[in-house]
C-alpha cells in the first residue's frame, strides 16, 4: 500500500497543474509504473482536451509494456462519451491488467460505472489509495455536483483591531491593508476560481477591476450584487477585460455582449437563489471577496465552504468593521507583516 501512495501523491501533484483550467471538468492525474519504473504520466489540462490517462498512455514510449502495466489516477476514469471518448475503454484496449483509484467519482454520469465496466473487463482494481486527499483535490467539482452550487471561498483582508476598509474612500482606489506579497496571492487565488463576487459598495468605493494582473492565469467572471443597479458603465467591472454577471431587482437593464444581467428578488433567498442561478451557469467556484455586507450575508447562511483572512499587523483608528466570523482556523501561514488564516467549514 505504501508504493501504491507514493505513486497516488504523484498523480495528485500531476493534477494540480490543471487548477483553473479544466472547469467544468476535475482535476485529475495519472501514472503508469513497469516493474517500479515510471513509464508514462499526464494530467487533465483542459476541457476538451485529452483527459490524464490518456495522456499518461500516450506518454509511454514502449505501448507493449502497458500489459504488464499499473495504471494509476486519483478519480474514477470515466465511462461515458463526451467531448472525448470513455478512458475506461482505453484503459481495456492497451490490456493494463491493474488500476489503482483515489477515489470513486460521485458525478451520476460515471458514479461507479468505470469501475464497474473495468473489473468486467477483467482489470484487477484497487480503491480509495489516499481517498481523503483525492476527494479534497475535487472539491469543487464535488461540492458542485453532490450540493447543486458552487464551491465558495471567503476572502478578505483586515487591520490587527478589526476593519476591512476606511469609512470614506473618495479616490475610489483600493485600500491595501495586504502587503504586497498576500496581494500577489490573491491575485493567484483568483486564477483557481470561476468566479468572483463582491456587492455594490465595494464597486462604488474601490472600483476594482477584479482581475489576475499580478499573477499568470484565467480572469475569473465577475458576479456583482447591485440591487438598484446603481453602477453606471464607467466603472472598471463593466470593461470588456472579462465577463461581468449583474444580478439585480431593476428591470431598466441593458446586457451588452461582455456585460450580462440577471432580476431576481432581494429577499431572504437572495443568497440561495444567486447560488441556483450559478449552479445553472456551470460555475462550479467562486471566490466572495466583499464587502462586509455581502461577506457576512454568506457567513450567516452558512453558504461557505472556506475563509482565507488576511491580518496586518497595523491597527486602524475607525473604518468599516471585518464580518463577524468566529471560527478557529485549521492553517496559519506568516507573509511578512501579515497573517493569513485559511478556514474550513466541515458543516
Amino acid at each position: 500500500m505504501i508504493e501504491h501512495e507514493i505513486y497516488m501523491k504523484r498523480c495528485l501533484q500531476l493534477a494540480k497543474n490543471g487548477l483553473g483550467t479544466t472547469y467544468p471538468n476535475p482535476l485529475v492525474g495519472s501514472v503508469i509504473v513497469h516493474n517500479g519504473k515510471i513509464i508514462g504520466e499526464g494530467w487533465h489540462k483542459k476541457a476538451g482536451e485529452p483527459h490524464a490517462e490518456v495522456n499518461a498512455i500516450n506518454a509511454v514510449k514502449n505501448k507493449a509494456l502497458l500489459s504488464e502495466s499499473t495504471i494509476y489516477v486519483n478519480l474514477e476514469p470515466c465511462s461515458h462519451f463526451g467531448k472525448t471518448p470513455p478512458c475506461a475503454n482505453l484503459i481495456i484496449e492497451h490490456k493494463i491488467p491493474k488500476v489503482v483509484i483515489g477515489c470513486i467519482d460521485s458525478y451520476s454520469e460515471v458514479a461507479g460505472k468505470g469501475i464497474e465496466k473495468l473489473t468486467n473487463a477483467g482489470c484487477e482494481v484497487i480503491l480509495n489509495v489516499l481517498e481523503k486527499e483525492c476527494l479534497d483535490i475535487n472539491k469543487r467539482f464535488f461540492t458542485f455536483h453532490n450540493k447543486k452550487r458552487p464551491y465558495i471561498i471567503l476572502k478578505w483582508a483586515e487591520t490587527a483591531d478589526g476593519f476591512i476598509a476606511p469609512l470614506e474612500n473618495t479616490s475610489k482606489k483600493s485600500t491595501n491593508i495586504s502587503n504586497q506579497y498576500s496581494r500577489q496571492l490573491v491575485h493567484k487565488y483568483r486564477t483557481d476560481e470561476q468566479g468572483i463576487l463582491v456587492g455594490t459598495t465595494t464597486v462604488l468605493k474601490d472600483n476594482p477591476s477584479l482581475d489576475a494582473r499580478d499573477w499568470y492565469g484565467n480572469n475569473p467572471a465577475r458576479i456583482i450584487l447591485d440591487k438598484t443597479n446603481k453602477i453606471s458603465s464607467e466603472f472598471q467591472i463593466k470593461n470588456k477585460k472579462n465577463p461581468t454577471l449583474i444580478f439585480t431587482e431593476e428591470e431598466n437593464y441593458v446586457n451588452s455582449e461582455n456585460c450580462m444581467y440577471e432580476c431576481i428578488s432581494f429577499d431572504s433567498l437572495v443568497i440561495p437563489n444567486i447560488l441556483t442561478d450559478l449552479y445553472k451557469k456551470n460555475i462550479q467556484s467562486v471566490l466572495i471577496e466583499g464587502g462586509t455586507f455581502t461577506l457576512q450575508q454568506f457567513i450567516n447562511n452558512n453558504f461557505w465552504d472556506e475563509a482565507r483572512v488576511f491580518i496586518s499587523e497595523n491597527n486602524s483608528l475607525k473604518g468599516i468593521k471585518k464580518p463577524d466570523f468566529n471560527w478557529k482556523p485549521i492553517h496559519e501561514i506568516k507573509i511578512k507583516n501579515n497573517q493569513l488564516k485559511i478556514f474550513i467549514n466541515y458543516d
